[in-house]
Parts: C-alpha cells; structure tokens; sequence
C-alpha cells in the first residue's frame, strides 16, 4: 500500500516502511558525496562542493529507510521543456526489493516534470531498467552531441 503525501513545497510517497521525498532537507549529502565519489561509476572522485552544488540545483528524489539516506535520483530540468535525469542510485544492500522502479515512477509523476518534450539519461548497465518506463534510445542519433571530460573529478584534485 502507497501513502501518498503532497505539499506546496515537496512531493513524498512511503510504500513498505521506505520514503521517497523531495524534501532538501531531508537530503544526506555526506552519504550521497560518499555513494557517488567511491562507488559510482559514472563520477568517480567527485568533490563534495560539487555534489553539494548539484544538488542545489536539481529536482532530487532521496530514497529513504528510516530516515537513513539509501539512494536517490536527480533531475535537471527547465520545468517547462526538458529533463535530465542522473545520479540515480539504490545502495546495493537494498537492491532487489522493487525500489528502483518505486523511485523511478515517483521521478515520472512528480507534477512540476509533466509535459516535457524531452527525458535524457544516461547508462551503462541500466538499460532495461529505463525501458520500462519508456525510455529508448536515441531516435537520432546523429544529432546529439557533447562536451565530454571523463577525467574532470581527477585533474580537479591536481
């Protein structure tokens, strides 16, 4: 059963003793800095200023266990046109239990992010994940381009 809670303000959900919440306050960002420097794939080394940056600057989903940060999932987002969705995560001693797919369908219902022309994301090993909720490959992929600085975290700590 899903507990569905709504303010002005953020957009929570509890299901099975667990919370999603879009609360900052709420946010752990020791724990999400340490999840995404030193188990992450994708931002191996981070700086702490830049977590905490970004998630200042984001629509962030923290998943929750007893007020025990366990993951989390964060947009970047117009509000109007567009959104990116990165850094999303479940601790491994959590996996298996459905929680991705809670997170991901709370991201997708969240009332400021409807509408939107474009979701982006991207993923190594997560694919089939995302295609549940629709996502696809590019559909033109001949026009999508970037900057991209791999190394950024490490020449940053020179």
């Amino acid at each position: 059963m899903t507990e569905k809670l709504t303010s002005k303000e953020f957009f929570e959900e509890k299901k099975d003793g667990f919370l999603i919440s879009t609360d900052k306050l709420k946010l752990d960002a020791a724990s999400i800095h340490d999840y995404l420097s030193n188990h992450s794939y994708w931002s191996g080394g981070i700086p702490f200023e830049t977590v905490e940056r970004s998630l200042e600057n984001s629509v962030c989903f923290g998943l929750y266990k007893n007020e025990k940060q366990i993951g989390l999932a964060r947009v970047v987002t117009d509000k109007a046109t567009f959104a990116y969705l990165g850094d999303v995560y479940v601790l491994e001693e959590y996996r298996g239990r459905g929680l991705s797919k809670w997170l991901m369908e709370c991201v997708l219902k969240h009332p400021e992010l409807q509408g939107f022309r474009r979701w982006m994301l991207l993923t190594r090993d997560a694919q089939e994940l995302y295609r549940k909720f629709g996502f696809t490959e590019f559909h033109a992929p001949e026009r999508c381009m970037e900057l991209w600085f791999p190394e950024v975290y490490k020449k940053n700590k020179e």
